[in-house]
């Protein structure tokens, strides 16, 4: 492949300047052959599956930033969905299986293991239920340890029994970690339409259709569309606009195929998806926010910010699904306050409000994330949000989710803090009115008449 001086200088600004780079290499391992009757036999295989498997990840990952010159910010690994293979044992408490995992991270060096997870979209099953009740302890006694549980499809509905189940898990979670300022919950995601071979955290899981072992990557480079929709002149149309993107795009994801075709190779394993998603962080000008702010909406949160992330998130797909066959996972624009300058500030300002963040959930990759509230919130509150983000995903066929953070005992104009990618969130105010019976009603939503397909 020939490139001319031009592009190689294009591609250093990338890296340098405007934090291009490969955001995860998520390793996907199959933990089908560890069920076992006995709890702590089933850890042990656990243990030893994934730090077998996974041993030579990040050095190969370092290997790789070396060679190309591109950050590879986190190495992670996604496994089996725990309640499927937890239905081999009898045990209650699921916490030791989680112990198990965040030994194995620790010993492979990697940032976070996701898939202490359970899919209860049509029924809770025993050993959905186990897990979920491990939930709040496992996050609270683990370091790296990610959760993610699936309340509704587009085919089955929403599971309503489930997400009031997850309302007061999500606030147990809270509680337990209220220490460390709610940071459980940080590491907890409620999903409508989960995806198989997602390797962004908190929500990753290896889902039962991929092979034994698979790398997943994940690209990230807010930063880059900003710079380029910045230099674009004011009286560009929109439609420039969204081929700038889509330009942008397309050479972004060429970064995440090469790695993640040289990942798979050297690892000698499956070759998965190339998640196209636009994953801000907190650093200054990584931010997803200022994107929509450069299109000129003048704070992100008011009039034209959902048109602006729809024309965002679509041109991202066309441009990186022309870069790779291989897409997955999410792919789009994240939305997380807490991960976000551009959205924090644009909290404080008052420009931004949870009822806006809902409605820019429609036209994202996931859903209301990182999302700091009131320590005192209703259950029934926590269940409404959950519900409503649920019905927005089962309704138009898309992922979404949340990812609330009850700041237990702290009120609007407070801040959660928990540093690195996590970030800090400022506190957002909940609509006070979600009674007290809906939520409780329980039942199944049914499914939409768009589920019937086939």
């Amino acid at each position: 492949m020939y490139l001319t001086p031009e592009e190689i200088v294009e591609t250093l600004t990338m890296i340098t300047q405007e934090h291009l780079d490969v955001r995860t290499i998520t390793l996907g391992l199959s933990l089908s052959s560890c069920a076992d009757a006995d709890i702590q036999v089933m850890a042990r295989r656990i243990y030893e599956r994934t730090t077998s498997a996974a041993e030579h990840l990040v050095p190969l990952a370092e290997r790789l930033e070396r060679e190309y010159g591109i950050p590879i910010v986190n190495k992670r690994i996604a496994v089996t969905p725990i309640a499927e293979i937890a239905g081999a044992t009898a045990a209650a408490d699921l916490t030791p299986l989680a112990l198990a995992l965040d030994r194995a991270a620790a010993t492979v060096g990697i940032d976070f293991i996701g898939g202490f997870s359970a899919l209860v979209q049509k029924g809770i099953g025993d050993a959905d239920a186990r897990l979920i009740a491990s939930i709040p302890e496992a996050l609270s006694i683990t370091d790296r340890v990610c959760a993610s549980v699936n309340v509704a499809t587009t085919r089955a509905g929403i599971n309503m029994d489930a997400v009031l189940i997850m309302a007061r898990t999500v606030l147990d979670t809270a509680r337990k970690t209220v220490d460390r300022d709610c940071v459980g919950c940080a590491k907890l995601v409620v999903f409508a339409n989960m995806v198989e071979d997602n390797p962004f955290m908190a929500g990753a899981v290896h889902g039962s259709g991929e092979p034994d072992a698979v790398v997943n990557v994940g690209i990230s480079g807010p930063g880059v569309v900003r710079a380029v929709v910045e230099a674009l002149p004011p009286d560009a149309d929109l439609t420039v606009v969204a081929e700038a993107i889509k330009a942008t795009a397309f050479k972004i994801t060429r970064v995440g195929e090469l790695i993640a075709r040289e990942a798979a190779g050297r690892l000698g394993v499956a070759r998965g998806i190339v998640d196209l998603s636009l994953a801000p962080t907190p650093v200054e000008g990584d931010s997803v926010a200022e994107i929509i702010e450069a299109m000129g909406v003048e704070r992100c949160g008011g009039p034209g910010t959902t048109a602006a992330l729809a024309l965002l998130n679509d041109a991202i797909k066309k441009g990186g699904a022309m870069a790779t066959s291989a897409t997955g996972g999410l792919s789009g624009a994240f939305i997380p306050v807490s991960e976000d300058a551009g959205m924090i500030r644009a909290v404080e300002a008052g420009a931004l409000s949870l009822e806006k963040l809902e409605a820019m959930t429609s036209v994202c990759s996931v859903g209301l994330d990182m999302v700091a509230v009131p320590g005192d919130t209703p259950l029934e509150s926590i269940a409404g949000i959950i519900a409503d983000e649920a019905a927005i995903g089962v309704i138009n066929g898309k992922t979404t989710a949340v990812r609330l953070l009850p700041a237990i005992g702290k009120t609007v104009g407070e801040r959660l803090s928990f540093g690195g990618l996590l970030g800090e969130a400022p506190v957002m105010p909940v609509n006070p009115w979600a009674g007290s019976v809906f939520a409780r009603r329980g039942g199944r939503f049914p499914a939409p008449l768009g589920s019937l397909r086939n």
